[in-house]
C-alpha cells in the first residue's frame, strides 16, 4: 500500500460558553462547494501551517516541551495549539489573546474584523495580526480533547488534534463567509439531535467529540475533565465495503483488525 496518502497534521478546536440551559459549543458550516466535508457542521479547524511553529515567541501559558509531551510527540506540539487558535480566528472571528505583559486587553471589534479580512485574503500573516493588535496567543486555557485520523480512502487525510477552550466573553463569533457559510451556538445534546434527525450534517469525529462533552453542565467542568491526566488514544476509522455499502469501523469494532 505504497500509494496510501499520508495524513496532514491538523488542529480543531471546540469553543465553549455557558448558556442559560448549559454548555454551548460553536459549530460552523463548511462551504457547500468545499472539497472536504462540504455543507457539514464542524468545529473551527484546519491544517497546521509552517508558520504556526514559528510563533513560539508569540504565546503565553504553554511551552514547546509541555505541548509536545501532552500530545505524545517528540517535538512540534506547540504548532498544533497555535494552529487551533489561528483557525478559530480565521473561521469564527474569535482571537484568544492577551497583552504582551499578560494584561487583559479587549480588542477593538473593527480592528479584529479588518485584520481577519486581511489574513483570510492572504494580505498578511498571522504574526502580523498579533503584532498589529499588540497581542500574544493565550494557550493557558486550551485543553487537549481527542486525536482523530482520517481513514484511508478520502482524497484528503488529516491527523487531527481536537482541543477545547472557553470562548472570549468580550467577542462575538461570526463565520468568514468563504470557508464557512453559517455558524450556530448549540448545546451538544441539541446538535446531536439535529444531526440524528437529518436537519444538519455532521461527520463522525464531530459527533463523537460532542458526545464526549454532552453530559457536562458548565464550561469549567469540561475544561477540568479535558485538562486532567488521562490517556488519549489515536482513533483512525476504517472504511470497508459490505454488500455494496460503505461501512465505517472504529478501533474495537468487530472486523476492524481484519485485512
Amino acid at each position: 500500500m505504497n500509494d496510501v496518502l499520508v495524513p496532514r497534521p491538523a488542529s480543531t478546536i471546540l469553543p465553549l460558553r455557558d448558556g442559560a440551559d448549559g454548555v454551548e459549543v460553536l459549530l460552523v458550516r463548511r462551504n457547500l462547494n468545499s472539497d472536504f466535508v462540504g455543507g457539514a457542521y464542524v468545529f473551527p479547524g484546519g491544517a497546521v501551517d509552517a508558520g504556526d511553529a514559528a510563533l513560539a515567541d508569540r504565546v503565553v501559558g504553554l511551552d514547546e516541551a509541555s505541548a509536545s509531551e501532552r500530545l505524545g510527540l517528540a517535538t512540534g506540539g506547540l504548532a498544533y495549539y497555535v494552529a487551533a487558535l489561528r483557525e478559530l480566528y480565521e473561521e469564527a472571528g474569535l482571537l484568544l489573546g492577551t497583552g504582551r505583559d499578560g494584561s487583559s486587553i479587549t480588542p477593538d471589534a473593527t480592528a479584529l474584523e479588518r485584520w481577519r479580512d486581511d489574513l483570510n485574503s492572504r494580505r498578511c500573516h498571522f504574526v502580523d495580526v498579533l503584532d498589529g493588535l499588540d497581542q500574544v496567543l493565550d494557550l493557558g486555557g486550551v485543553a487537549y480533547l481527542s486525536h482523530w485520523v482520517t481513514p484511508v480512502g478520502p482524497p484528503r487525510r488529516f491527523d487531527t488534534r481536537f482541543f477545547v477552550v472557553e470562548a472570549p466573553r468580550d467577542q462575538i463569533a461570526g463565520h468568514d463567509e468563504a470557508e464557512t457559510v453559517a455558524h450556530r451556538w448549540l448545546r451538544p445534546a441539541d446538535a446531536l439531535e439535529l444531526a440524528a434527525s437529518g436537519a444538519i450534517t455532521m461527520i463522525l469525529p464531530t459527533i463523537r467529540n460532542l458526545e464526549s462533552i454532552a453530559t457536562f453542565e458548565r464550561v469549567a467542568d469540561v475544561l477540568a475533565w479535558a485538562g486532567s491526566v488521562r490517556t488519549i488514544e489515536r482513533v483512525e476509522p476504517r472504511m470497508l465495503e459490505r454488500d455494496g455499502e460503505t461501512v465505517i469501523l472504529l478501533p474495537g469494532d468487530q472486523g476492524y483488525e481484519l485485512d
